[in-house]
């Protein structure tokens, strides 16, 4: 089957790609001129076919989605914070509308695999979400989280009533080894704790997250491929933790020293306001801004009873894949334990 893959330069994306190659398909992989492709295999190795456009650009996606019965739409601008926050929707709402576009005029698609975001459904705070929840839209955390919500209702619109052959995936907190992504967020925090630079737990402990390892969502998309049906939604999310297990977790598979305070969210805050000065002078994101922090006060506990039951989707638990994360992070020297 031909496949293409939108953000197939980026951390989810590649490794998408690996795993479609590797179950025999044909896959087209559209990246910018200047995408980092150093997690995609090279065009020579098979059956992988680079193409260069952009999801800004529909005028390159009419020509890179043709022939293909297939269309992974997992590009997106995953950041807490950027200096031109217009950018999100740009990438996020713009791109989706012109994969959208693009779907409309070309015959050969049979489905959409639209890879949305936890961040799409809104926080749970207190309750464990499923795929009926959508975001309540009293505040939004931050402005990645608006782009995914508003483009949530766009692709919802195309599956119903206009009929298009789109369904909805939506992953947790995307972990594991690869990229060091900004949407890495667990492996980033990581080295922060190993290398001194975040000495104690983050905030009271009381936050939630539900957190994906990558090859887990890979292997959910393909399922999705196989046996999602057409305009439903599926959460590809895992365990439910805060950042404080995670931390602990990996103490204990390290023999290492668990943390012994807790960071105030306001001064995590404050901190977060200085990086965001200092960002605007050398140009570089900062790792930790107040939206960050505001994400930090709300909890994103998400259940995936159903893509277990429709997609034989079968995430591992937070400790098996820090089982796998630590020892990489290790051997590229980012940490020492």
């Amino acid at each position: 089957m031909k496949v293409i893959v939108t953000g197939a330069s980026g951390y989810l994306g590649g490794r998408l790609c690996h795993k479609l190659l590797e179950r025999g398909h044909s896959v087209r992989a559209l990246v910018r001129p200047t995408s980092d492709l150093s997690s995609l295999p090279p065009p020579s190795s098979g059956s992988l076919e680079l193409v260069y456009g952009d999801v800004t650009d529909y005028h390159s996606l009419l020509s890179a989605f043709s022939g293909c019965h297939v269309v992974f739409h997992a590009a997106a601008l995953v950041e807490p914070w950027l200096p031109d926050p217009s950018d999100f929707f740009s990438v996020n709402v713009g791109g989706l509308k012109n994969v959208l576009r693009a779907i409309r005029e070309t015959n050969t698609v049979e489905k959409l695999i639209y890879t949305s975001s936890f961040f799409a459904l809104g926080p749970t705070d207190g309750d464990v979400a499923d795929e009926t929840q959508f975001h309540h839209e009293k505040f939004f955390c931050t402005e990645y989280e608006k782009s995914k919500a508003a483009a949530d209702k766009i692709a919802l619109q195309a599956a119903q009533p206009e009929g298009l052959p789109v369904l909805l995936l939506y992953p947790g907190v995307i972990y594991g080894p690869g990229k060091l992504t900004a949407g890495n967020v667990v492996a980033r925090m990581i080295i922060e704790r190993f290398n001194g630079r975040l000495p104690g737990y983050i905030g009271a402990g009381t936050d939630r997250y539900s957190f994906s390892h990558v090859d887990d969502v890979v292997d959910g998309h393909i399922g999705a491929m196989n046996k999602g049906r057409i305009g439903e939604r599926y959460l590809l999310t895992g365990e439910n933790a805060s950042f404080k297990h995670v931390f602990d977790v990996a103490a204990v598979l390290t023999h290492t020293q668990r943390p012994k305070f807790n960071i105030p969210l306001w001064l995590i805050e404050v901190y977060g306001w200085v990086s965001i000065l200092g960002s605007r002078i050398t140009g570089k994101l900062p790792l930790i801004s107040p939206p960050t922090v505001y994400v930090l006060r709300h909890q994103w506990a998400y259940s995936c009873e159903k893509a277990k039951q429709e997609l034989d989707y079968s995430p591992r638990s937070l400790k098996e894949g820090l089982e796998e994360v630590l020892p990489w992070l290790k051997n590229l020297g980012l940490i020492k334990y």
